[in-house]
């Protein structure tokens, strides 16, 4: 007869070994999405330390299925981060976004999905974490992401978010990412033209040539009113008011190709929606592009500004007209993005404008937010005033002391 190699204790699922080790052995019920069953086996703790007693066995086998009841309800035990991420957070996501936050964090959410892939999401552990957080810093020379700083936060923060929602459904009872620090975001300094740049690239623009002429109008309008990418590719020419010289922008495009796009009546913040005073050169730019487009049917009411077949103008197509011009002004490259910070230093440093005012033109909540975007660039901004101050104030000292001092403050010639 074959001698037992373990014994039951008084404990249900409790055993002990040959060797006087204990160990819980039990199945929890049947996997939902395998339709295996699910059955935990264990020697330590959740501490990692070998059982001593029968009892420390039994409390935590109590644990483990106070916990699994807990959650199945709610979800399956084994499930995967892939799983979790695909049935679960990517589409809850989708639909809590706006769209065109979706289409660009889209990517991010899948990178995160496919590095974690088959790990149970119950197994997520503090070392895992960590190599992910290192990796996202590290250069790719080191076999890391190659990432900035700036992304990297991104991509780390939206990893939290991920486990923050599992928490929230009660997939978890913790958010384990939260015992590693998170990736500060670092101070992100988009690179923009001073007025000495653009002006070398508007000299680069043939205006002759009616493909030219939309790249000058569009480069121009984008320095000198400070809106964001796709509040400009979405403006009508009903946006404008050109006699009393005004700019409404109450619009912005999700664009994924020419001909999938939506113009949706909002703009990135509820306090984005505004209207902007433009000046004299602006309006008479416009009105000069206008007359160009009225030439092949275009320019009417309900027809895009930036535009030269009736669509609206791509993103990608906006930044390589920026990097053409840049090669051949020989000024530095900047980002779509970077006319807006162009427009705020252009104020900032030729004009001196308030931080309120400014705040108002770029469609900010608050001067607060303005000033956590655009604050470095006042540094040097006083310079002005430190030269006016010199002389202002009439410097005319006592000729005699008027007080008698005694003890240390006295002291002798």
């Amino acid at each position: 007869m074959k001698p037992k190699t373990q014994q039951k204790t008084k404990y249900p699922g409790v055993y002990v070994d040959t060797n006087g080790n204990y160990f819980y052995q039990t199945e929890f019920g049947i996997d939902r999405i395998t339709g295996k069953r699910i059955r935990k086996k264990g020697r330590k703790d959740i501490n990692g330390k070998p059982f001593s007693s029968a009892s420390e066995a039994n409390k935590e086998l109590t644990r483990l299925k106070r916990e699994y009841h807990k959650v199945n309800s709610y979800a399956n035990y084994k499930m995967t981060y892939e799983q979790f991420m695909n049935k679960v957070y990517i589409p809850y996501y989708q639909t809590d976004v706006e769209e065109s936050t979706f289409s660009v964090r889209k990517r991010i959410l899948e990178r995160i999905r496919d590095r974690f892939g088959s790990i149970p999401l119950r197994s997520l552990s503090v070392e895992d974490v960590q190599n992910f957080r290192t990796w996202l810093l590290s250069s790719k020379e080191n076999g890391g992401a190659g990432y900035s700083q700036s992304y990297a936060s991104l991509v780390f923060g939206t990893f939290r978010k991920s486990l923050d929602k599992a928490v929230e459904m009660q997939y978890l009872e913790y958010n384990i990412s939260k015992k590693v620090k998170a990736i500060p975001k670092g101070k992100a300094i988009v690179p923009y033209w001073t007025k000495q740049e653009f002006e070398k690239v508007i000299n680069q623009i043939y205006i002759g040539d009616f493909y030219e002429h939309l790249n000058f109008v569009m480069l121009w309008t984008y320095y000198n009113t400070g809106i964001r990418v796709n509040e400009g590719t979405a403006l009508w020419w009903s946006d404008v008011d050109l006699e009393k010289k005004r700019l409404r922008v109450h619009h912005m495009i999700v664009l994924k190709n020419k001909s999938d796009w939506k113009r949706n009546y909002y703009t990135k913040t509820e306090d984005g929606k505004r209207t902007i005073a433009l000046d004299n050169d602006t309006v008479k730019i416009l009105i000069e592009w206008k007359k160009r487009q009225s030439e092949i049917g275009m320019g009417n009411e309900n027809d895009f500004i930036f535009s030269y077949d009736g669509l609206p103008m791509l993103k990608s197509t906006i930044s390589r007209i920026i990097k053409r011009y840049a090669k051949l002004a020989s000024v530095k490259e900047i980002q779509a993005k970077g006319l807006r910070h162009s427009h705020a230093s252009y104020l900032i440093n030729e004009f001196n404008v308030s931080v309120l005012v400014l705040s108002q033109r770029m469609g900010h909540s608050s001067p607060e937010i303005t000033l956590k975007h655009y604050s470095h660039m006042w540094q040097g901004a006083d310079t002005v005033i430190a030269d006016e101050m010199g002389g202002n104030i009439k410097i005319e000292t006592a000729t005699k002391t008027k007080i008698a001092f005694n003890g240390n403050q006295s002291l002798k010639k």
